[in-house]
């Protein structure tokens, strides 16, 4: 494993710990956010932040971060 894998995989990891905690700030800091943009699989972290991309306008890498770091 590599060190960008290994991170992704901690990433996910704290994304799935937290995901509660993270839809209720993501909801409250974008209200246009549905359940269904919401909807996290583990293993489709790409079509999530996608959809989240679409919807604030942000980067995916902005995204990455305030979801994975």
């Amino acid at each position: 494993m590599n060190y960008k894998t290994n991170k992704i995989m901690a990433g996910n990891l704290k994304l799935k710990g937290n995901w509660n905690e993270l839809k209720g700030k993501l909801k409250k800091e974008y209200a246009k956010l549905t359940d269904d943009d919401l909807t996290y699989v583990e293993g489709q972290e790409d079509e999530l932040l996608g959809r989240l991309q679409k919807k604030t306008g942000k980067t995916q890498d902005d995204l990455r971060k305030q979801l994975f770091d």
